[in-house]
């Protein structure tokens, strides 16, 4: 950069002191800060004169080279499709609380038609007959019970397929106009890669709730716990990329100065708890749709205590014993519990910690928030399970996980300029 200023004036005075008696002859000079200098050929080339003699001064053509800030409509197009994704996981969780996932027995890519005659749906009420959720659990049924459900997993899928449309159509567009950075395409490209996966996910954990293996009367005909936990973390991970990415371009993190080595070691150790936290938000999230899979919620239903034990008995009662962490209900809830203790152990040590750092501004609201979100997930998990999971309290406290996860990413967005 070139900095010009009447500093030339009276350095050329100095040297040809004829000229100083004619220095107020001069055309005066601005002061010009942090300018680009271009040298005469590329100013030639630019088509404009580089050099112009007028008076003795010299006009210099001055280019900014500050990078482009990338444009916030892309931030609020990102942060569209997080909110959409958002409400496909609040949507997802009434869908299986009211058991209405496996009421569609068929899969289309670009989607279902919707029965619209009494013949229709009479057709599609044959079809859920043949699956075993009708033929060992709703023999009593009703088509009008029907199709509730139905509408209930119709509405969940073609939200989706909304979603994929909301993401595709703009990328196309901000692609084609060059709003997008080198490294915002292949975010682009990696987001749209998850949504593809996520809809296949789907189905295929839908197809396992479908298949032919549940055989005696007291079999409950349910999605595999696997793939429910998979489809729920992939949502996630998507819900968070966009999410991430959005903040970038609408609150990019603050730069803060801080002089002393010891106060930037304990900032630094604190970014990390953070992202720790957010790790163990996320683990506790995924527990839960174990839990939502083997309706473990639906057993010991007292609180702190299992039956009026802190461990229950049966907690190892599967062979083999590494399977009690994802197949038995007990050591399912069991987990869960002691995950989300351990989580919100670590958000109020990290916000009585925030009270004590050198931090970004928003860093400190983002802690306390933190916090308020915590226990208000904590409250609702509790009495989740003193209730026997009624849908709208089951409802908020999964929708609560996510939002849990939202606060816990703004903090580590947050601090994520640190100095190094």
């Amino acid at each position: 950069m070139l900095s010009i200023s009447r500093l030339c004036i009276s350095s050329a005075s100095r040297a040809f002191p004829k000229i100083q008696k004619n220095a107020s002859m001069l055309t005066p000079f601005r002061n010009y800060t942090n300018l680009v200098f271009k040298p005469p050929q590329a100013l030639l080339r630019n088509s404009n004169k580089a050099f112009q003699k007028t008076s003795g001064s010299i006009t210099v053509r001055l280019v900014s080279d500050s990078p482009q800030k990338p444009p916030k409509s892309v931030g609020y197009w990102l942060l569209a499709c997080s909110g959409m994704v958002f409400v496909a996981v609040v949507l997802g969780g009434v869908t299986r609380l009211t058991e209405s996932g496996l009421s569609m027995v068929t899969w289309k890519l670009l989607g279902e038609k919707m029965p619209r005659t009494d013949q229709e749906w009479e057709t599609e009420f044959a079809k859920y007959q043949q699956y075993p959720e009708f033929k060992l659990k709703n023999r009593e049924m009703t088509l009008s019970e029907f199709k509730f459900i139905w509408h209930m997993e119709y509405g969940h899928r073609q939200w989706g397929r909304l979603i994929g449309a909301a993401f595709l159509i703009p990328a196309v567009y901000f692609w084609s106009k060059g709003k997008l950075t080198p490294g915002m395409k292949k975010r682009v490209l990696i987001f749209g890669s998850l949504i593809g996966a996520q809809g296949l996910l789907g189905w295929y954990m839908v197809k396992s709730g479908l298949e032919d293996r549940f055989h005696g009367e007291s079999d409950v005909p349910r999605v595999s716990q696997y793939r429910l936990a998979s489809h729920l973390g992939l949502a996630f991970v998507l819900y968070t990329l966009l999410l991430w990415s959005a903040f970038d371009h609408i609150i990019p993190a603050e730069t803060i100065t801080i002089s002393k080595a010891a106060v930037l070691k304990a900032s630094r150790k604190f970014r990390m708890l953070a992202h720790t936290t957010k790790g163990m938000v996320f683990l506790t999230a995924i527990s839960g749709a174990f839990v939502a899979g083997l309706d473990a919620g639906l057993v010991y239903n007292s609180f702190p205590k299992m039956a009026d034990k802190w461990i229950p008995d049966d907690i190892m009662a599967y062979t083999p014993k590494l399977t009690n962490f994802t197949e038995n209900p007990t050591t399912v809830q069991f987990d869960h519990r002691i995950l989300g203790t351990s989580t919100l152990a670590l958000i109020t040590a990290l916000w009585w910690l925030s009270r004590k750092r050198v931090l970004p501004k928003r860093a400190y609201i983002a802690a306390s928030t933190l916090a308020v979100v915590g226990y208000l997930q904590v409250a609702l998990g509790i009495t989740t399970l003193l209730t026997y999971v009624p849908v709208p309290v089951a409802a908020s406290h999964q929708s609560g996980s996510l939002l849990l996860l939202s606060t816990a990413l703004w903090l580590t967005h947050e601090l994520k300029k640190l100095p190094k």
